[in-house]
């Protein structure tokens, strides 16, 4: 009999492999961490609470590393890369650990970018060769690094979504009080014209909703459902906030949970969208790089935020039939949770 820890090798071998070739005779996952923001000048003892967490799988949100740059070689994000290499925690998780990897702002190359960075390709390169994609993967022909996964024998499939939120989102309405609460950096720009994914990886999302699955993870680096605040998320561009829902819905798509990082802070949200079963969001940030101070509205906010170092759990009890979202510490303790029944996201028998 195979223990946790040999799995979780097995499957840590199998990382960023093909859909199929994850999905194909592998157990059901029950433990799914994920977290965003880690920057590697700084310590990175969280790493430790993670290993000791089991997981088996592991999410990179974003902001995997810190490098911004402004050259064509692209030689602080490769810098970057180099000295994430080297982190012993870091390290031993992507050898030992299946998982799975998105960018966001600063592993992208430009802070808070979008489609208007110069030097996008390169970052991408850097970012694929980092996480070990093969070279007949399809990210290495096309724009963006957006990705999915199912994974899991029928009838206790888990779908990963990985949203790129960077390579084709339009210029971001700057704010007219800059630092104001709830106005600190963005407000909502309701043109038309304005996208955050690109007509294309609009079109493979709703392929991918249609795909069969009983659990849905929709990862996006930049929150989704939160309010009250100024800095980046998709209430940005309302439109296309609205678009997501409408696409989760025309699909028929079940189960669907959100995920995502990029705040120095960890928060769980709700929205019940017309017509649709509850959304629940789990934003975890950051693995190191959180903003103690931080203070703002959330009105639909489940319980206070939590600043300070955090990673996110979801575990699934495919008995119980109910699903757990939690923030840990860097100790490994819960410090925010929600328990969520299949029955309310819409999950059959």
């Amino acid at each position: 009999m195979f223990t946790r820890r040999t799995l979780s090798k097995l499957l840590a071998a199998l990382s960023l492999a093909p859909a199929t070739a994850l999905s194909q005779g592998r157990p059901p996952l029950s433990r799914i961490a994920f977290g965003s923001c880690a920057n590697q000048s700084m310590a990175q003892p969280i790493w430790e609470a993670i290993l000791a967490y089991r997981p088996d799988l592991f999410i990179f949100a974003g902001d995997n590393v810190y490098g911004d740059f402004n050259t064509a070689d692209g030689g602080n994000l490769k810098r970057a890369y180099d000295v994430a290499r080297t982190i012993p925690g870091y390290a031993r998780l992507r050898e030992t650990v299946s998982h799975l990897a998105v960018w966001d702002d600063h592993d992208y190359g430009l802070n808070d970018g979008g489609v208007e960075f110069a030097y996008k390709a390169r970052s991408k390169d850097l970012f694929l060769d980092f996480w070990n994609v093969a070279t007949t993967d399809i990210r290495r022909q096309r724009d963006g690094i957006y990705d999915a996964r199912i994974i899991g024998p029928q009838g206790m499939r888990v779908q990963v979504i990985l949203l790129d939120v960077r390579w084709f989102r339009s210029p971001l309405r700057i704010t007219d009080q800059r630092g104001a609460p709830g106005k600190e950096r963005y407000l909502p720009d309701p043109d038309p014209a304005k996208t955050m994914l690109g007509a294309e990886q609009w079109a493979w999302l709703a392929d991918e909703l249609r795909k069969p699955a009983e659990v849905r993870l929709i990862v996006s680096s930049t929150q989704i459902l939160a309010k009250g605040h100024g800095w980046e998320r998709w209430g940005n561009f309302p439109l296309e906030k609205q678009k997501l829902i409408d696409t989760i819905r025309a699909s028929g798509a079940k189960g669907v949970v959100l995920l995502s990082g990029d705040r120095h802070i960890g928060a769980l949200y709700s929205e019940t969208p017309a017509d649709l079963f509850p959304l629940y969001e789990a934003t975890s940030s950051g693995l190191n790089m959180v903003y103690w101070a931080a203070k703002e509205a959330g009105p639909n906010r489940l319980g206070a935020i939590y600043a300070a170092a955090n990673f996110g759990v979801v575990e699934i009890d495919w008995w119980e039939r109910k699903l757990l979202l939690a923030l840990r510490d860097d100790g490994g303790s819960v410090r925010r949770s929600v328990e969520i029944a299949f029955d309310a996201l819409g999950i059959a028998p």
